[in-house]
């Protein structure tokens, strides 16, 4: 039976397209968009911000520097958080629903940055019991660390938590310690796992 729902943020619950941030970027400093993320790969920089060996303004002062990019704090917190799109994917009136049968716990990498920023503007975040971000407990889906710690947030034991995510390898991450796991693909998609294994809303 389950007992705890783990939902991902970006594009399970929130909608994000990066290239938005790298347009704006691209106005900023001398490289062309696509060449950005090329740029930022090749190190270990926003890894090391979403584990949290970093902090946001050591990130910010990093970042620009490997970009040649200059700005104030304030107006990268405002660049970095444009990937994020108007709406939601999964409405608030589920989330309120299913949280009043089940603990839910959102499952997340992401930054201080970023998670401050929806957390402001997307009010379903606050349906959740708990949260493990990537930031806070050092490490990204799909280590298993971090489906260890949703697991004991949850409450509960490992095949009695449902995980969604719109990564196959994060799903498969979770599949590998015990947590029964779909990929997002649509609300629809969403709503047919959910009741296929008796959950409801």
């Amino acid at each position: 039976m389950i007992r705890a729902l783990l939902f991902d943020l970006g594009n399970t619950i929130v909608p994000f397209d990066f290239r938005r941030g790298y347009a704006r970027m691209e106005q900023l400093c001398p490289l062309p968009a696509a060449e950005i993320p090329r740029r930022l790969g090749r190190g270990d920089l926003v890894r090391r911000f979403e584990t949290g060996h970093i902090g946001p303004r050591d990130f910010v002062a990093r970042l620009c520097a490997e970009l040649n990019m200059t700005m104030s704090y304030a107006d990268f917190r405002d660049l970095w958080s444009s990937v994020f799109l108007p709406g939601a994917l999964i409405p608030d009136s589920l989330l309120a629903a299913l949280a009043r049968r089940y603990r839910m716990v959102l499952v997340s990498n992401t930054n201080p940055i970023h998670f401050e920023m929806v957390r402001a503007n997307y009010p379903g975040i606050e349906r959740f019991h708990d949260f493990v971000l990537s930031y806070e407990v050092g490490a990204l889906k799909p280590s298993p660390e971090i489906y260890r710690s949703a697991i004991a947030r949850a409450g509960c034991a490992a095949g009695e938590c449902f995980f969604v995510d719109d990564l196959a390898v994060c799903v498969e991450g979770a599949l590998q310690e015990g947590i029964d796991a779909v990929r997002f693909e649509s609300l629809e998609q969403l709503e047919r796992d959910l009741r296929a294994r008796g959950i409801t809303w």
